[in-house]
């Protein structure tokens, strides 16, 4: 029995899950946390999200009946101890839950990973993980239609069809293929409308998180003749637009579309510390930068996040870090 069927097995012999995903949730996390429990509720089954930050703005539209908590230690601990099984979508790395690290990692609970990412951590019963696949969305489909494929209808192929489109890049990066097509084309047969989804995502962006854009592009500098471009968010600049980090998505786009471009970073001045977006072309292994400074993620696109350094000191190093990846 392969991993798939076993937890398809998980999902139909017990009865309660908890939902949860890594720090600041994405298009992807969301959308697989959405789906899943959906689909749980479809089979009459209790599910519960949780997730250590509210789910940004521009993804509400996902999650209009408030199906997404934030995590609260008083009401929610019990919770987590007593379900049968927690899954951990779009994160291998139990530090990456944050908040609900030491809860989910002290539970009894049966802990099922379904993940696209790379060198995943050892820590739950069972694992789901395609490291080609284009995000998670496109393994926990596989998944959802193995178990039952009559139970798929709109509420499960919206959340679906936008942690797809949004953990493509609009279905333009590189594993993108047939199959992802395939997938994409099932979905509309639900009735997902692409170009609300779109929208909702990419053009309903407060008048903050344009001025946030505009100051951010406006710290953009190049190194290594070009091929390494970098742009900064600090501290005063959330501030100044009443932004916060999780409204930099995207970002690490702009410096990638200059010509000659290899490497594209985005800093992120925080409270604690500085995170790091690295993004690169072709074949360079843009995770093995990022692992460098105690991050991670897939070739092409990685992150990282340092605490208690500065600014200033985390830019000289990263980029000192960079030129070897330089082609």
């Amino acid at each position: 029995m392969n991993n798939l069927e076993k937890i398809a097995q998980q999902i139909l012999q017990n009865k309660s899950f908890v939902i949860t995903s890594h720090v600041n949730p994405d298009g992807d996390s969301l959308g697989c946390e959405l789906a899943l429990a959906r689909f749980i509720k479809k089979l009459n089954k209790i599910a519960h999200i949780i997730n250590h930050n509210e789910t940004p703005k521009f993804y509400e539209f996902l999650d209009t009946k408030n199906e997404i908590q934030k995590f609260d230690p008083e009401k929610h601990n019990e919770l987590i101890k007593n379900s049968d099984v927690i899954f951990i979508l779009d994160t291998n790395q139990p530090n990456r839950l944050r908040s609900l690290e030491e809860p989910v990692l002290k539970s009894i609970a049966i802990k099922i990973v379904i993940d696209h990412h790379l060198e995943a951590d050892n820590f739950a019963d069972y694992y789901l993980i395609d490291e080609q696949a284009t995000s998670t969305a496109e393994i926990l489909y596989k998944l959802l239609i193995h178990i039952n494929n009559n139970l798929l209808d709109y509420d499960i192929a919206h959340p679906l069809y936008t942690a797809i489109m949004t953990d493509t890049g609009s279905f333009r990066f590189p594993r993108t293929d047939i199959e992802t097509h395939q997938i994409i084309a099932h979905l509309l047969h639900f009735g997902v409308d692409p170009t609300e989804v779109y929208s909702k995502v990419y053009e309903t962006w407060t008048p903050g998180r344009i001025q946030l854009l505009a100051k951010s592009l406006s710290s953009l500098q190049l190194e290594y003749d070009g091929k390494l471009a970098y742009m900064i968010c600090t501290i005063e600049m959330f501030e100044s637009t009443k932004t916060t980090e999780v409204e930099t998505d995207n970002f690490t786009n702009y410096p990638m579309s200059i010509e000659g471009v290899q490497i594209g970073l985005l800093f992120n001045e925080l409270d604690d510390g500085v995170k790091i977006s690295f993004r690169s072309k072709g074949d360079i292994p843009v995770n093995e930068l990022a692992k460098e400074l105690g991050g991670g993620g897939h070739k092409n696109a990685a992150g990282a996040r340092l605490f208690n350094v500065s600014l200033s000191e985390t830019i000289t190093t990263t980029i000192l870090k960079a030129k070897k990846y330089i082609q």
